[in-house]
């Protein structure tokens, strides 16, 4: 009976993705899961069987859920993205973390509703046993630092301070210079690239993009700010503490309920599949 359940389940999920193509006039893929190094190849070939599709669009939906991941992987995957497509988008109907925000930041615009969040950008490193966030690390490092400057370090902080890594180190502080880097070239190539005008009509210089990308990478990666690595950003927090434009479908009677109901089903059979990882398209699950 399984077999049958879950082609059924495909030819659902498959006619209610092809509604939300249908809605954004756009191929629309799914993406569940972190954003570790073995996520590239497998995107990479995903994206360009969906290009060799007959039905051929400019423009690409991404939609995500992820606890985040590796920054440099974000990066390959929006070459990929951008050297196939005009224009991306990003849909969060849940949740996109730490490199799951980068990836959003990616985007020409961001689709999300009142339930929907997105996280610090605190890119997590790999410690050869566990993903950690480097920034967090970071801060704590400093912390001790000052402290020691200022005659209050314990031994016990003395002793830890001795024991980091040095190199380590190193890969936290180049994978928090990359995030920011990221941010200021994706939010002023593609975010802002339509933000010509100011509210009072006077015209948006190329500097001042820079500024405002400058700005919301260091708002995002602002530990004191969020004050923790899996604090969930909503709608309200991105548009009023940010100011970053957010396409907001809380209210929209049309796109709301598609995304729901194609997002929760396939939620639920991922959960019920115990997969860690899931790509789907109109040609692939």
């Amino acid at each position: 009976m399984k077999p049958i359940f879950d082609s059924t389940l495909h030819d659902i999920l498959n006619e209610r993705l092809a509604k939300l193509e249908s809605h954004f006039n756009a191929d629309v893929i799914f993406y569940y899961g972190p954003i570790a190094d073995s996520l590239e190849k497998p995107f990479r070939d995903f994206i360009e069987d969906l290009k060799l599709d007959i039905v051929q669009h400019d423009t690409l939906c991404i939609i995500l859920n992820t606890p985040g991941g590796s920054a440099e992987t974000v990066e390959k995957l929006v070459k990929i993205t951008r050297h196939h497509y005009q224009e991306v988008c990003f849909i969060v109907p849940d949740s996109a973390y730490s490199a799951g925000t980068i990836f959003c930041m990616s985007g020409d615009k961001i689709y999300m509703d009142y339930s929907s969040s997105l996280g610090p950008i605190d890119p997590q490193v790999f410690n050869g046993k566990n993903w950690v966030p480097a920034l967090g690390y970071l801060d704590k490092v400093e912390e001790m630092i000052n402290k020691s400057a200022a005659g209050q370090l314990t031994q016990a902080e003395l002793i830890m301070l001795r024991e980091q890594d040095l190199a380590m180190l190193r890969r936290h502080e180049q994978a928090r210079d990359l995030t920011v880097a990221l941010l200021k070239e994706w939010l002023v190539k593609y975010k802002f690239k339509n933000w010509n005008y100011h509210k009072a009509g006077l015209p948006v210089t190329p500097v001042e993009k820079e500024d405002r990308a400058k700005e919301i990478a260091k708002d995002l990666g602002d530990n004191k700010l969020w004050h923790s690595h899996g604090r969930s950003i909503g709608v309200a927090a991105l548009t009023h503490i940010l100011k970053l434009k957010i396409e907001d479908y809380s209210n929209d009677t049309v796109l709301k309920p598609l995304v729901r109901e194609y997002n929760d089903l396939i939620c639920q059979y991922i959960l019920r599949n115990g997969s860690e990882a899931f790509l789907h398209s109109r040609k692939f699950i």
